[in-house]
């Protein structure tokens, strides 16, 4: 059997890891736990009633976090020569087209989100072996393929969240830092969960959301009663 790290044991004692705590004390007890030297973040896992190889129980949406994730959002902005002002103004940290559709094609995906313009997704698209696999790939559905590119990039500065639903019908998402008031942890949480519950496939059945668990960067997990949120 592996050896528990002293930070973790210690960590442990500090909770009852199969206790069942409702969002607030959930929220304290993470912040109480993690053990980094550095601003870890914080994330819930949203384990859904669904089955995702089914089309029509497929769960993705996009969420505003009221107080952000705390977290520097790499943006890249894929678009014509008309729009780069807007997208610089905005502040976007990457501008352009066909220099980084080239960056990508050789393996650089060093950014947090990718937004373009709908007349670009012809040369985007090819790139989808790359990014899809990294979450990056733009798509309508969360707002990443859009003119208004100035409004999508201030929004991913400012706490957008993009989540999916797993193969395993899990939601991952960050929720902020540890650094946060665990007040604004419970607010962040609250929208999350709020939003997940919105998207409730009509062909789910039975326990939409089975369970709920928060943790930060290598930190134990603790559990939520979702009764305590539904």
């Amino acid at each position: 059997m592996a050896k528990i790290p002293k930070k973790r044991k210690a960590a442990l004692a500090k909770y009852d890891k199969n206790a069942l705590y409702n969002l607030a004390d959930a929220m304290k007890i993470v912040k109480e736990i993690t053990y980094t030297n550095f601003d870890a973040s914080v994330d819930l896992d949203i384990v859904l009633g669904v089955d995702p190889r089914k089309s029509d129980q497929m769960v993705r949406g996009t969420v505003m976090l009221p107080h952000g994730t705390g977290k520097n959002v790499r943006v890249l902005v894929l678009c014509g020569p008309d729009k780069e002002n807007e997208a610089k103004e905005a502040g976007a940290d990457y501008v352009g087209l066909e220099e980084y559709i080239d960056k990508i094609k050789s393996g650089w995906t060093d950014v947090d989100v990718i937004i373009c313009t709908p007349d670009v997704m012809p040369k985007i698209g090819p790139l989808g072996k790359i990014l899809g696999p990294r979450g990056l790939m733009p798509n309508p559905k969360t707002g990443t393929v859009t003119m208004d590119v100035g409004k999508a990039v201030t929004a991913a500065k400012s706490g957008k969240v993009d989540f999916k639903v797993d193969k395993y019908g899990i939601i991952h998402s960050q929720i902020g830092k540890v650094s946060f008031d665990p007040e604004k942890l419970v607010d962040n949480a609250k929208e999350l969960l709020s939003t997940v519950m919105k998207l409730k496939p009509p062909a789910a059945k039975g326990t939409y959301i089975k369970k709920i668990t928060a943790s930060s960067t290598m930190s134990p997990s603790v559990k939520i009663d979702p009764k305590s949120i539904v």
